[in-house]
């Protein structure tokens, strides 16, 4: 199974490609980069430009992003906003499930904690993941290849409910 985390942002959707099978390896890694010099329609259309391009590269079977429920800035929660609806739009036309995890779930299944920092989700990557000799840069392709982490940790854990264990 090839799962896409995605870290939604205007000026950066960080990325994270993982396959898992009988372990995790990362697949691929980066950003999606838009100038604030560009219009808002420019910024987004960029953003399922890559992304379909992405896809089409990599063919997930499943798309994971971050769900952002709370936001310290206004300015910067419509944005975000905007770009998390054209990734769903984007994931939804190409048929790709969507799942969605916050910060506090991606974190407890990365690093144990709900509160950790962004340095200790990166550091962790290498560990977790085979493929990568050292932690991704920047903290959004590294927040994103959690993303897909998060989705397998779940989905194991779900399985397993659904088992009977408990």
């Amino acid at each position: 199974m090839i799962i896409l985390g995605i870290d939604p942002g205007v000026a950066r959707t960080g990325f994270g490609v993982v396959k898992h099978k009988t372990q995790l390896k990362c697949l691929g890694y980066g950003c999606i980069k838009t100038s604030p010099d560009w219009s808002d329609g420019d910024r987004l259309k960029k953003i399922n430009q890559e992304l379909k391009r992405i896809i089409k590269e990599y063919q997930p079977n499943v798309l994971a992003v971050e769900n952002v429920y709370f936001f310290k800035n206004l300015k910067t929660a419509f944005p975000v906003s905007q770009a998390k609806g054209v990734i769903l739009l984007t994931a939804a036309q190409k048929k790709i499930p969507i799942y969605e995890f916050t910060p506090l779930q991606v974190k407890m299944a990365v690093v144990g904690y709900g509160r950790a920092d962004k340095k200790q989700v990166q550091n962790m990557m290498p560990k977790i993941l085979s493929g990568l000799k050292e932690p991704p840069k920047p903290d959004d392709a590294a927040d994103a290849l959690a993303v897909a982490v998060c989705y397998v940790f779940s989905n194991k854990q779900q399985k397993y409910l659904n088992n009977g264990n408990t």
